[in-house]
């Protein structure tokens, strides 16, 4: 497999700095107990973490399923969190990552997951060439080898925004970066906007001609756009103060258009398709220290009416381990006021 793991870091930081500004002064404890912020304190985290780009073909006729999954790498890294800025360095190391003749993959997948007080932004941007079916042995020459398909290429643009009504008493934070701590129980409806566009091609037909049970809407080039509003909530279940479950759900309604070519000619279709982004963390938060797992998963269907149905998957899942820092003055000197200077602006 070959990617390049630290490139949607350097997007995400850019992203952050674009919105830090605006929000860093939202960064003082309010007078509600509901979450504890650390606008004073260096929050540094060992993690492992892995994303993927995925899609799934569903032959309408019998309901069978082809999904195709890239061959990508579970990454080890560090990172550190002040005030609103975010910097993680990771690399996909050889003895986290053994060959499971899954074919290779070059992919950058740019993903952005931001959490300002009272937004919930999320920006793709994913390029990935060479997949394989998931079930080994499927379309495969033997049961211990995976279908492989390095000519395969996707790619996938897109962005969600989501405004979070119970800002005051409900922390994104605390679940995904781990500088606040939620201290109680609380949710919040979400509302909001995302649009998504990109294409899915190969040199050949994307199902294998053997294991599909009709040719009609098989296709070698997939094209879409779509767009609509969105709507979700989110909940964080605080026990003893000190442990947390957190999952948010939001739907949203896509408007548009998918362009397919087929050994028959060039199919279009306009319609109205439901997308799902889901996002679950578990974990125990302190005043030092924290531990948690995240997970975010965002599907996005493909409007197709004739033999096949299709979805485009991507995830990202992290564990983290977290400990929080007073500041010494030589940091805070060299590095740290500048942030703070950026965020009083």
């Amino acid at each position: 497999m070959r990617t390049l793991p630290g490139c949607f870091k350097i997007f995400a930081i850019c992203c952050l700095a674009l919105l830090g500004a605006a929000d860093a002064k939202a960064q003082a404890t309010t007078g509600d107990t509901y979450y504890q912020t650390f606008p004073d304190l260096l929050t540094t985290r060992f993690y492992l973490s892995g994303k993927y780009t995925g899609f799934r073909i569903r032959e309408k006729t019998d309901n069978t399923r082809y999904v195709y999954m890239p061959n990508t790498s579970l990454n080890m890294g560090v990172g550190a969190t002040y005030k609103w800025a975010t910097l993680n360095l990771a690399y996909g190391f050889g003895f986290l990552n053994p060959d499971h003749n899954q074919g290779d993959t070059r992919y950058l997948d740019l993903q952005a997951h931001i959490y300002p007080r009272k937004f919930v932004i999320d920006a793709f941007g994913q390029f990935y060439k060479g997949y394989h079916l998931e079930e080994r042995g499927r379309g495969a020459r033997s049961d211990d080898d995976f279908y492989v398909r390095p000519d395969i290429v996707l790619t996938k643009i897109g962005a969600s925004v989501q405004y979070l009504f119970n800002h005051e008493r409900f922390s994104y934070r605390a679940a995904f970066m781990q500088n606040e701590w939620q201290q109680k129980s609380a949710g919040s409806f979400l509302l909001g906007f995302e649009m998504y566009g990109g294409r899915i091609a190969g040199d050949s037909v994307l199902v294998p001609v053997p294991l599909i049970g009709s040719e009609a809407g098989n296709f070698t080039k997939l094209n879409f756009f779509e767009f609509g509003p969105n709507a979700g909530y989110a909940y964080t279940l605080v026990i003893k103060k000190h442990f947390f479950i957190t999952g948010s759900a939001s739907a949203n309604l896509g408007v548009g258009y998918s362009e397919k070519q087929e050994d028959a000619g060039t199919h279009t279709e306009w319609g109205i398709n439901p997308n799902l982004f889901l996002r679950g963390f578990v974990g125990y938060n302190a005043g030092r220290w924290a531990i948690s797992a995240n997970y975010v998963r965002n599907n996005v269907r493909v409007i197709s009416n004739q033999g096949f149905s299709n979805t485009i998957m991507t995830g990202n899942y992290r564990l983290n381990f977290v400990y929080r820092f007073t500041t010494g003055p030589k940091l805070n000197q060299r590095i740290l006021r500048h942030i703070d200077r950026l965020g009083a602006e």
